[in-house]
């Protein structure tokens, strides 16, 4: 009885719409709506060809970059948040989770204010090359060439730039988890006993917490290898990944059974990575005595 509730949504608005999606992806279209289910395999024959297998490949590219630079600045942070002072770590925790507060959409639209041409990145540059242009003249160098934007967006940059925004709680959030844990004796004997900071930092801090760079990798990499709006809305013609390509199949050339063939190849993927993930914890759990 307490199990029925919940395995009752969960079939009636997971499973069984998974399933007709599913079975989809082994259809074909029968005109412009209905759809034929005739259990061929040409959907994902299609999927495999180089133009998807490209895109497929681009997606896994940008989200691994994402997953990394997220490592790269979340790690540090999640070692500040570890030995902060007990009232500061709450407030550094609130700053991590705070960003969940906002629509994904608001959020990304105060990135484009950010990052457009006439936003507050080439604001703050132009004021400083107006400085120092003032400055140079000053000086009897003459003033410096007029200022030209960056173009910081609707290009792949973008994409990863809002990507690590949008992800990095979720890499965080795992780190402390693991480094929270962490057994500070050992830290202690390793300074003691000479290895000095950074050794200390890769041979004791950083296997220590690799359980949380394990788990934060995968919360990291999967969303960003499945999004679709900050591509969307942040990239350019050539900056769409595998999510945009699903969504065009289901709405613009309303192809449904190969948008649903893309859609579970990309669902086999993140398996498969889940998976591989159980298995590393797995044999960490047999080797730690």
């Amino acid at each position: 009885m307490t199990l029925g509730a919940p395995l009752f949504w969960l079939v009636v608005f997971f499973f069984a719409p998974l399933a007709i999606v599913w079975a989809y992806s082994f259809g074909e279209n029968d005109g412009l709506v209905r759809i034929s289910l005739t259990g061929t395999f040409q959907n994902y024959v299609r999927a495999l060809e180089p133009l998807y297998l490209e895109i497929f490949a681009k997606s896994a590219l940008i989200a691994g970059l994402t997953t990394l630079l997220c490592l790269v600045l979340g790690f540090p942070f999640a070692v500040a948040v570890t030995f902060a002072p007990r009232r500061l770590k709450v407030w550094l925790l609130l700053l991590v989770m705070l960003p969940f507060w906002t629509n994904l959409l608001i959020r990304t639209y105060a990135l484009i204010a950010v990052l457009r041409e006439e936003g507050v990145v080439n604001g703050g540059l132009e004021f400083l090359w107006s400085a120092g242009s003032a400055l140079s003249q000053s000086l009897g160098f003459g003033p410096l060439d007029e200022f030209k934007p960056l173009s910081l967006l609707y290009n792949n940059t973008a994409v990863v730039i809002g990507l690590v925004y949008i992800h990095l709680p979720f890499m965080v959030l795992p780190l402390y988890a693991a480094l929270d844990r962490l057994d500070r004796s050992l830290l202690e004997a390793s300074l003691d006993l000479g290895a000095g900071h950074a050794r200390t930092w890769l041979f004791i801090i950083v296997p220590l917490a690799a359980p949380g760079i394990l788990s934060g990798s995968l919360l990291t990499f999967i969303p960003a290898l499945g999004s679709y709006l900050t591509p969307d809305l942040l990239g350019g013609p050539d900056s769409q990944m595998i999510a945009n390509i699903i969504e065009r199949q289901f709405k613009r050339a309303n192809n449904w059974p190969f948008g649903a063939a893309l859609s579970f190849i990309l669902m086999y993927a993140t398996f498969i990575a889940i998976a591989l993930q159980a298995l590393a914890s797995g044999r960490r759990s047999k080797e730690t005595p």
